[in-house]
């Protein structure tokens, strides 16, 4: 049997490469990679260079890059900078988003949102 597993990367952890992981991922480090996993969990002063692709992801530090995920939270010190791809979509306010917004079932660029998004 199985059992669930956590990783963490603490804030001192830097890494170059991409992640991939059947574990769920709390990221308070700073990763310069593509980042895939079942559900990402990212601190406030991480930072992630790169596509995100999971089940679940709450997020609340830097992304440069296209995010794509089932279920989405973009808390309000998030720093968004790419494309966002979500089937449920929760932004607090306050979060910043620089980049388009689209249901991951969209397929063409007239279903997607462009945004510039400051929340205040």
């Amino acid at each position: 049997m199985a059992a669930s597993t956590f990783s963490v990367f603490g804030s001192d952890i830097r890494i170059t490469g991409d992640v991939v992981a059947s574990a769920d991922l709390h990221i308070d480090g700073h990763v310069h990679g593509d980042v895939t996993c079942t559900s990402l969990v990212q601190g406030e002063g991480s930072d992630i260079q790169g596509a995100i692709k999971a089940e679940t992801a709450r997020l609340s530090g830097t992304v440069r890059g296209t995010i794509s995920a089932r279920d989405l939270v973009i808390l309000k010190t998030a720093r968004i900078h790419g494309d966002v791809h979500y089937d449920s979509l929760t932004i607090e306010q306050g979060a910043q988003v620089d980049g388009r917004f689209a249901p991951r079932a969209a397929t063409s660029a007239e279903d997607a949102t462009v945004v510039s998004l400051a929340a205040s």
